[in-house]
């Protein structure tokens, strides 16, 4: 274990450890999209409509959902390097599965278990926090989320670049080799983490979510705060896509490649949230979370003037996605103050609902760009930062008294 010992004489995370935290969750959560741009190409390898193709995201997505409320827990109780190399190793063995899948049925098997394994990603943020000393945990989980968040934008890329040159079973089993470099990397580097004992059994386990729930007014609001956030983040990328293809009437009209390359924005946009994380170090998490909030509503105004220029549409996605990421961040400093033992069930808690507004922000995209175009996404998307701001006026002062 890379660690260093600060002036308070407290334990460190050193920066390797970080980084191998970091590219871990990048390209665990990277593993749910890298189909994503090559639907098409599915659909015309096994000869079936493009509708049908997209339930290959679909049940990838389900998968994780199942692996976020069913495994995730089990990192409060087992060692986590044991848990997450095993998880790496699955992803690694489900995409290589896939590349070879003879039909789509085997396919949807084996990407719902890619999508199970891809939880990895969120055992290894709650074990960063454990790690790292408390005045360095929400600047450390902020470059881990960066990391999460740049293998999901940069997945889209790296698929289109590998599937130009080797098609979409290409892209798996490069996919497939990165997790197994993983996983020998999470070996070799990180440390054991203790176990402890665990509930009577596995439903004892899993009730203890909910107890954590209704126990910890913070965490639901946090909980409501990232759903819409996400909600958003999904809204946002789910309905670009239309926007740059040249849908409804709109103004651009550039190739899948193209499109692709406007994750490099996001990208650059989640490098600067650790400084929320940061924020939240020093006991401004309050604060930080209004100011996440005001960039995310600034980034919505830039990207509705984005409709008709690219510079601002470029300047406004690297302010939203900065926004996202810094509500994503105040919100897992905030719940991971709370019980210390119970970190990978608060995740399960957080990220279930986080995941379930990013499902229902990539349905709304496609129905409001339909509805009204570029113009209406913008509105909806703002309708939900507003709503974020609110919430958190009242929850959050709320949340704070009853804790």
């Amino acid at each position: 274990m890379t660690t260093t010992t600060g002036a308070t004489g407290t334990r460190r995370l050193g920066a390797r450890l970080v980084l191998l935290f970091a590219i871990t969750a990048g390209s665990s959560a990277g593993c749910l999209y890298y189909l994503q741009p090559l639907l098409h190409d599915i659909g015309r390898d096994y000869g079936v409509p493009a509708s049908v193709a997209g339930t290959v995201i679909s049940v990838t997505q389900v998968g994780y959902l199942l692996g976020l409320a069913l495994v995730v827990p089990l990192g409060d109780f087992v060692d986590r390097r044991r848990l997450v190399v095993g998880l790496l190793l699955a992803s690694g063995v489900a995409l290589a599965g896939s590349a070879a899948a003879p039909g789509l049925a085997v396919l949807l098997v084996l990407v719902a278990a890619t999508g199970v394994s891809a939880a990895a990603a969120q055992v290894v943020v709650p074990w960063a926090s454990v790690l790292a000393a408390p005045e360095e945990r929400g600047a450390v989980v902020g470059r881990v989320m960066s990391g999460l968040l740049i293998g999901i934008l940069g997945s889209r890329i790296l698929s289109g670049v590998v599937a130009e040159f080797g098609g979409w079973r290409t892209v798996l089993v490069v996919a497939a080799l990165l997790q197994a470099t993983m996983a020998v990397a999470v070996l070799a580097v990180a440390p054991r983490t203790a176990s402890s004992a665990p509930p009577d059994s596995y439903g004892r386990l899993l009730l203890s979510v909910a107890v954590l729930i209704r126990r910890e007014p913070v965490l639901r609001i946090r909980m409501l705060l990232g759903a819409l956030t996400m909600g958003g983040f999904s809204l946002l990328w789910t309905s670009i896509a239309f926007l740059l293809s040249g849908e409804q009437g709109s103004g651009y009209h550039l190739s899948d490649a193209a499109i692709g390359l406007f994750g490099v924005a996001g990208i650059a946009g989640a490098l600067g949230a650790p400084v929320f994380g940061r924020l939240a170090d020093r006991g401004h998490g309050d604060r930080a979370t209004y100011l996440a909030w005001i960039v995310q509503l600034a980034g919505w105004a830039l990207l509705l003037a984005g409709g008709r220029s690219v510079v601002l549409l470029v300047v406004g996605l690297l302010a939203f996605d900065l926004g996202v990421q810094g509500v994503h961040l105040c919100n897992q400093a905030a719940v991971y103050a709370l019980d210390p033992d119970a970190r990978s069930r608060i995740t399960t808690a957080y990220m279930v609902a986080y995941f379930l507004g990013g499902v229902s922000g990539s349905l709304l995209g496609g129905v409001a760009y339909q509805a009204g175009g570029w113009p209406t996404v913008c509105g909806v998307g703002a309708s939900v930062a507003i709503v974020g701001l609110v919430a958190w006026r009242i929850g959050g002062h709320r949340g704070r008294e009853r804790s």
